[in-house]
């Protein structure tokens, strides 16, 4: 088997991102939206390619092979614990979203609950926190204006 020379690309263009072509593989597809860690571990181990190989040096059967997993997951033996969303209310499937396709999604769903008025849809109505932090000290941008003390008009010295 001869092994081609392959000629580096400083720009390596998987699901319609740019990625580094310095940076190693594994690091490099996290820059995708809906990729993670794990997720980018799993897509190499699935694609059979080296995680410390670097973007650049990525033959175009190899940048094709990890936008089909990428874009596919379930197809290539990804489990379905991995993936962003199980379970889909509208057809029951595992899926996994990435870029456009996932704020799309989680736009909906957000607006299914504010028109549902669940106990998050209304939280998000009124641009408070939906996952139980704490809004005595934090979140204060949605309070209004801060006025402060205010001093007596009357007095010239402060004192009353």
């Amino acid at each position: 088997m001869v092994e081609q020379k392959t000629e580096f690309k400083l720009l390596v263009r998987i699901a319609n991102t740019d990625l580094d072509g310095n940076k190693k593989i594994i690091s490099a597809i996290r820059k995708i939206k809906g990729v993670g860690f794990q997720f980018a571990n799993a897509v190499c181990i699935s694609a059979s390619i080296p995680k410390d190989k670097r973007t650049g040096e990525l033959s175009d059967q190899e940048v094709l092979k990890i936008e089909q997993v990428v874009t596919n997951p379930s197809n290539f033996g990804v489990p379905s614990w991995l993936l962003n969303r199980r379970k889909d209310p509208e057809d029951g499937t595992d899926k996994h979203l990435i870029k456009g396709d996932l704020d799309f999604v989680k736009d909906n769903d957000i607006k299914i609950m504010k028109k549902i008025r669940s106990y998050k849809g209304v939280r998000h109505i009124y641009g408070l926190p939906c996952r139980g932090q704490r809004t005595k000290s934090n979140f204060r941008k949605n309070k209004g204006k801060v006025q402060g003390v205010k001093k007596n008009p009357k007095s010239k010295s402060g004192k009353t």
